[in-house]
């Protein structure tokens, strides 16, 4: 039996609406259920943040998770397949009006991709003072908590409406599945004819 983690919400019910497909049967979380049993696969519905610690400690063979939670978490883990799910980038804000300074020496920026904001910057070789937030992080510039912000973005609506605009992108995401390397190796038929499986759906769409 493969055991999959899943991150909770839409995400979730994507992927197993893929999975109905392939095996023409329903898949789906009953209530409030945290684990599904169903046609020789464990679902498990866990947050979001939490799925690729699940695979890398082999609770879970494999997992769907977003590309950015992946780079931040920076867990060893196997990247098998963009599901094309979720897409989204993750991008600079600033507030309407402002340009990004790169010349300025230390930048503050509001995030809770911490790991990634880090890199970043590092690579332009920019000196930045960063002030990890949970949520409601469009918040911050408008009340002089930071200089600017790194968020996922999906429509832009969210800070248009708060006054500030995308400055740069730093990322594309969307939800990969993944593997724990143990499981990959020791369940490999299993897992590749699943990978195959899922990888003619996805791009069949």
């Amino acid at each position: 039996m493969l055991t999959i983690a899943l991150p909770k919400g839409r995400i979730a019910k994507e992927s197993l609406d893929i999975f109905s497909k392939i095996f023409d049967r329903e898949f789906k979380f009953e209530g409030r259920g945290l684990i599904m049993e169903v046609g020789g696969f464990r679902f498990l519905n866990v947050r979001n943040q939490d799925v690729p610690t699940y695979v890398e400690h082999g609770s879970a063979d494999l997992g769907i998770v977003g590309l950015d939670v992946i780079m931040e978490k920076g867990l060893d883990v196997i990247r098998l397949l963009d599901m094309r799910l979720g897409r989204c980038k993750i991008s600079i804000g600033i507030k309407k009006g402002d340009e990004l300074d790169w010349s300025r020496p230390n930048i503050k920026v509001a995030t809770k991709m911490v790991n990634i904001t880090k890199n970043y910057f590092a690579s332009h070789a920019v000196g930045i003072e960063i002030i990890k937030l949970s949520g409601s992080i469009e918040l911050a510039p408008l009340i002089g908590l930071s200089d600017i912000i790194v968020d996922i973005v999906e429509t832009g609506n969210t800070m248009r409406e708060n006054g500030l605009v995308v400055a740069e992108d730093i990322m594309d995401s969307s939800a990969h599945l993944i593997a724990n390397r143990n499981s990959y190796y020791a369940k490999k038929r299993e897992i590749i004819s699943l990978y195959e499986e899922l990888n003619r759906v996805v791009k069949n769409g």
